[in-house]
């Protein structure tokens, strides 16, 4: 439901795994826009291989909510970040999917027991928050709502275990979630650094990927802070740079987007991209998801 570049994403990986999948979204031009993404996605799907039987033909577009959903099997819906949206298309689908389908949110910041306001079964309605790209990033972060029934978690857990992905099975509802969380607070340092003019756009996505960047691939950042420690690890870590803690480093309140600052990191990004266009960033982009992944033993397996 809805086939943005998330929900795209997600209608790509689903295929790739061998389902037969049907797509909705009000958009005028949705079938040519979702067929795009997903033809875009489905070299680097293919490299990686596809499930026996994995065919693009296996989408269907449909003009109608109720054609999309009245026979599913799962429902993943991917709608723009507007929170009144959901709660209606929430309703939307509820009333119209087969009672015991589990209907799941790519949501990137509401927790489920806002979104679920309007269903007349929310016991089934469950947060599954993917990273883009959904079709090449394993990480799917799960959790329900006050009135989503356990089991139907632990089944959206083991649904996506199933289909190659790696799942956090969060115990509680937490704004934002994990993942977004701690990429926020990188990306509210990053506005301020551009906005004081003490590091460019280039610079500080080369900090990155030069950088801690590479740890993050396999160690994370607690870990990786564990290691500094040396022998002592983490505790010899907190004892001797703990009081840096309070040092006054951070700006972690989001900077006023004037239209200067707008500017600026619209300026940075298409300086860094130079002559390449955001579809041969997408290819770039793949490709080398596709080589990590392989590196990190992560290459999703087959149904």
């Amino acid at each position: 439901m809805g086939a943005g570049v998330i929900g795209g994403g997600w209608v790509a990986y689903f295929l790739a795994r061998g389902f037969r999948v049907r797509a909705w979204d009000p958009g005028a031009d949705a079938e040519p826009r979702l067929r795009a993404i997903v033809a875009a996605a489905w070299p680097a799907l293919t490299e990686l291989g596809l499930a026996e039987g994995a065919t693009m033909d296996n989408l269907v577009v449909t003009p109608e909510l109720t054609a999309a959903v009245g026979d599913a099997q799962m429902v993943q819906e991917s709608a723009p970040e507007q929170l009144d949206l959901k709660r209606r298309l929430f309703a939307d689908i509820d009333a119209a999917t087969p009672e015991h389908v589990v209907i799941a949110s790519s949501t990137s910041g509401y927790g489920m027991t806002e979104m679920a306001g309007e269903a007349a079964a929310p016991h089934r309605l469950v947060v599954a928050h993917p990273f883009n790209p959904p079709y090449l990033i394993p990480l799917v972060e799960v959790v329900g709502g006050e009135q989503t029934a356990p089991e139907v978690v632990k089944w959206t857990s083991e649904f996506f275990r199933h289909i190659g992905k790696s799942v956090i099975t969060m115990d509680r509802e937490v704004p934002g979630f994990i993942g977004n969380r701690l990429q926020e607070a990188l990306w509210r340092e990053a506005l301020h650094m551009v906005a004081n003019g003490e590091a460019t756009v280039e610079q500080i996505d080369a900090s990155i990927t030069e950088g801690p960047g590479l740890r993050w691939a396999f160690h994370g950042p607690m870990l990786t802070f564990h290691l500094a420690g040396g022998p002592g690890g983490m505790g010899r870590m907190l004892d001797h740079f703990g009081p840096s803690l309070l040092s006054p480093w951070t700006r972690l309140e989001a900077p006023e987007l004037t239209a200067e600052l707008r500017d600026s990191v619209v300026a940075g990004c298409e300086e860094e991209a130079g002559s390449r266009t955001v579809a041969d960033l997408v290819r770039e982009r793949d490709r080398r998801l596709v080589d990590m992944l392989r590196v990190l033993g992560k290459v999703p397996h087959h149904r």
